[in-house]
């Protein structure tokens, strides 16, 4: 792989999609939320700002020298460093590797799937994988750290209508924070309101990274009771 690229990398091994070529669309942690668990620390830029944050261009012309030159992946997915449905252009990106017949996944914490012009470009992709680990406003707001106006009912209501127009493959992850979403009553809480968003897969996760917050704790391998 190509040392001097800035917005690609890889490719990573990814337990759910093989081999994965990664484009980082935002600079360092520029996102709607600044969740508790996320692996890659504290949200320095918190943002629902819509703007071509590194240049479209620039991202393309690096793709078509991976496509050139190597094109050693499975997929090619638009994760990276920050929530990629920011960049105004990944819409565009998807678009240009779908016609180079290139398997595309869109990793999203759905946020922003409430704005027409998002879902738009997000159901250009093969593959969507959006986070819900939430069932109301204050776990919300105590899981995911919203930027100020956004709400669960939207990031509800976005996926759903994002699902109603979706013909590719739609994955809900869950991340379990033990003590805060793990308790039984409030995972069928969860349950319940995934179920309005018709997933065609739902992934559980934990904390196997060390997470924002110190207080993160995973969920163990094996419940207790069954001890």
């Amino acid at each position: 792989m190509n040392s001097n690229y800035r917005y690609i990398y890889g490719p990573v091994s990814s337990r759910r999609f093989g081999r994965s070529l990664r484009i980082d669309l935002t600079p360092y942690k520029t996102c709607s939320l600044d969740c508790v668990f996320c692996q890659l620390g504290r949200t320095r830029c918190k943002t629902i700002e819509r703007k071509e944050y590194v240049p479209a261009a620039a991202v393309l012309a690096e793709i078509m020298n991976w496509i050139e030159t190597d094109r050693d992946a499975d997929v090619v997915t638009l994760s990276g460093s920050g929530e990629p449905t920011l960049h105004t252009g990944f819409g565009e990106v998807i678009k240009n590797l779908k016609q180079q017949s290139i398997p595309t996944v869109l990793l999203t914490n759905g946020t922003l799937l409430d704005i027409a012009e998002v879902r738009e470009a997000a159901i250009k992709a093969d593959t969507v994988k959006a986070s819900f680990s939430a069932w109301n406003q204050p776990s919300f707001e105590w899981l995911n750290r919203p930027f100020s106006g956004l709400t669960f009912n939207c990031l509800k209501e976005g996926i759903k209508r994002f699902r109603s127009k979706f013909k590719g493959q739609l994955w809900i992850e869950v991340f379990l924070v033990m003590g805060i979403n793990s308790m039984e009553a409030v995972v069928e809480k969860i349950a319940t309101a995934v179920k309005e968003v018709k997933p065609d897969r739902i992934h559980l996760n934990t904390a196997v990274r060390p997470p924002a917050e110190d207080f993160v704790v995973a969920l163990p391998e094996t419940d207790s009771s069954d001890r």
